[in-house]
């Protein structure tokens, strides 16, 4: 579509000229049925989380219904509606196309840029209103639940692993905020940060939010198409403004498309919905949040309550959340440079496998002032020339030795062990790295993904974030790696996980030190990069 004309108007103006037309809604149903859906969350969490596929996938159904009758006046009269009564929204719109309609109020930003500055908007974690509505105790519960607070720092890190391809020198962190609407409210980061890129390229780089999706995104996506019935259409997609500000400079608004009627001409109704699904997810829950909703938008809409989003409680409660994370990733890129003169300009290259954490290793690697270079595992490359090679996570079985990725990881960390050059491994590389050292490497009784822990790593107390499925173990501290040498291990005393290892001219981590959910992340990777580089 092109915009030919455009004019603005007040709330108030918008709906006195709509109509307050009674609209009915007939033969409403999900297309996937409570008990099926929650049978599809119990094997996405045996199956696919629990295989070490990814940290979190979001799965949708969709409410449908008719519209007896329908035009487009009807669509008008839904958006008249959610007008005035949806609260929290970011954008509430119709979009008219000649063959659909989308009407909604979708409460998450995907991406704006304006003067040079982009931000986007990660929302997760869900309080389902009683029926009594809000209140502070339920709310509360709510912020300090668990599961609600690791499903919003995975999808943080995700967006951070975006902002970190986009911008710069990645972006920073503010939040978390509570979003309270009508029938329920979330929890929500700001990410933001300065960059140069075209808003179509933006656009394409931030394709799909992964709090629509999950992650990895790659790994997201291959679930999505496996476990959905059929594809999606406008759901998770995208509405955008784009134009140009009085100095010629590019603008973009965006919207993600979710809390949205899909409407065709016959006047079929289509609401997609979706449920973030992690390790402890429970069945019955993610099937109630898909419900909840649905129903903000076909229900019984509520008027708007006096809402707690600044109730000093529930502010203090919000803040506490920031005491666990990285303060790397919530400090402005400004104030993030701590350029080290005895690294700067020494050459880094970065082997993704199949997740973008490897973004977000580079923007902490440059700010100690590392000249950082990323490449895929199947993209060509080249070891020489560069000071360090990391090994870089990503999603997996370490022991699916036929796999091509683990093929590839495998010669690859062959060759570096071979060749004595000095490199770290991360995660999935980690891993690979253990078995070719002779490690017992094995599956996890419970999926580790999105889990902070405190270690003792090489004698320091940390508090890392771990993403991983599949572990390393060992029963002792020093062990003779034939070929290699002595290689030292930090590791669980009472069930002998490894965390790290480290040898004479490398280290590795189970632990994603780029990740929020790594306080001193920043501070970790710089001393091994000095260790192993000799500086």
């Amino acid at each position: 579509m092109t915009v030919e004309s455009h004019t603005t108007a007040s709330v108030a103006e918008v709906t006195a000229a709509i109509p307050d037309l009674p609209v009915r809604i007939t033969d409403g149903h999900f297309d996937v049925d409570d008990d099926t859906y929650a049978a599809t969350v119990r094997r996405v969490i045996d199956d696919e989380i629990g295989e070490g596929t990814g940290a979190n996938f979001v799965i949708r159904r969709s409410y449908v219904a008719r519209i007896p009758d329908y035009s487009p006046l009807s669509a008008l009269v839904v958006f008249r509606r959610l007008l005035r009564r949806e609260a929290g929204a970011y954008w509430t719109f119709v979009v008219h196309t000649g063959e659909r309609t989308l009407v909604g109020a979708t409460p998450e930003r995907h991406i704006t840029l304006r003067d040079g500055m982009a931000v986007m908007n990660p929302i997760s974690g869900t309080y389902r209103y009683p029926q009594s509505g809000p209140d502070l105790p339920g709310l509360m519960d709510f912020i300090s639940d668990r599961k609600e607070t690791e499903e919003l720092y995975m999808v943080l890190d995700e967006e951070l692993k975006m902002m970190a391809r986009l911008c710069e020198r990645g972006g920073w962190v503010t939040g978390p905020h509570l979003r309270e609407m009508t029938r329920l409210a979330h929890t929500e980061y700001f990410i933001q940060g300065a960059t140069g890129r075209d808003v179509r390229e933006i656009l394409h780089e931030t394709m799909f939010a992964p709090t629509v999706t999950g992650s990895p995104l790659e790994s997201a996506c291959r679930v999505i198409s496996a476990y959905e019935p059929q594809g999606r259409g406008y759901y998770s997609g995208v509405v955008a403004l784009i134009g140009r500000d009085r100095h010629g400079a590019q603008t973009l608004d965006s919207s993600i498309l979710i809390r949205t009627a899909d409407i065709d001409r016959a006047g079929t109704v289509r609401i997609g919905t979706g449920a973030t699904l992690v390790r402890h997810s429970s069945p019955t829950e993610e099937v109630a949040e898909t419900r909840a909703k649905a129903a903000g938008l076909i229900g019984a809409l509520t008027g708007d309550h006096g809402g707690f989003r600044d109730h000093p409680e529930v502010c203090s409660a919000l803040e506490r959340r920031n005491h666990v994370l990285a303060d790397f990733w919530l400090r402005t890129d400004t104030q993030r440079a701590r350029s080290d003169r005895e690294l700067g300009g020494r050459r880094v290259l970065i082997v993704d496998a199949e997740d973008s954490f490897t973004s977000m290793l580079g923007r902490q690697l440059q700010s100690l002032g590392l000249s950082v270079t990323v490449r895929r595992f199947d993209e060509p490359y080249t070891l020489d020339g560069h000071d360090l090679v990391v090994m870089g996570p990503g999603p997996g079985d370490p022991l699916a030795t036929d796999h091509r990725k683990i093929t590839y990881l495998n010669t690859a960390v062959a060759d570096l062990l071979a060749e004595r050059r000095p490199f770290l491994a991360v995660c999935l590389s980690h891993q690979v790295l253990s078995l070719r050292l002779g490690f017992d490497v094995r599956r996890r009784g419970t999926p580790n993904q999105g889990t902070q822990r405190a270690i003792d790593l090489f004698g320091r107390g940390r508090h890392v974030g771990f993403y991983n499925t599949f572990a390393a173990y060992s029963a002792e501290d020093k062990v003779e790696c034939p070929g290699v040498g002595v290689v030292e291990v930090s590791r669980d005393r009472s069930t002998g996980e490894v965390h790290a290892l480290r040898g004479g001219h490398f280290a590795s981590l189970q632990f994603h030190a780029e990740s929020v959910l790594t306080r001193d992340g920043e501070e970790i990777l710089a001393d091994i990069v000095r260790e192993l580089m000799r500086v």
